[in-house]
């Protein structure tokens, strides 16, 4: 079974080694996740939405049910970063990722907030030099 990335940059977070961390992210590539890590690493981008906590209600329904799945939804990220969806204004993006984050199951909210904020490598001990060994596909920078 194919698991959510959450699940993944816990297991990551739990690998002794840098090798078995690469090994671990390489073996769970996905779009999605490379898309966080470049919203967590890439100084170029600038995003759309306040720095801080954001004010939803963390969706409670048990893992697996009733969810939008962050993998999914990954693909319309676009929209909270500057030369997304520029024509939109600022209101309409942070309702829309509000609505975004109370679909989602809440670790892949905290996830997808932390990323936005830039803590993901804090929350889960995922250096830009691990990220750049398992993905060196990803062209840093010169996104903005």
């Amino acid at each position: 079974m194919k698991l959510m990335i959450h699940e993944v940059l816990k297991k990551v977070h739990g690998a002794k080694t840098k090798t078995q961390k690469i090994k671990i992210l390489q073996e769970n590539n996905t779009q999605a996740l490379r898309t966080l890590f470049i919203l967590n690493f890439d100084e170029s981008i600038k995003s759309r939405l306040p720095e801080g906590e954001v004010p939803y209600k963390a969706n409670e329904a048990p893992q697996g049910t009733e969810h939008t799945m962050l993998e999914h939804e990954a693909k319309k990220l676009y929209y909270y970063v500057k030369g997304g969806a520029d024509n939109l204004p600022q209101l309409r993006i942070e309702s829309m990722f509000v609505q975004l984050l109370e679909g989602l199951y809440k670790d892949e909210a905290q996830v997808l907030v932390n990323a936005f904020n830039h803590k993901l490598h804090k929350e889960y001990r995922i250096t830009l030099n691990v990220v750049k060994e398992a993905f060196p596909e990803i062209n840093w920078g010169g996104r903005s």
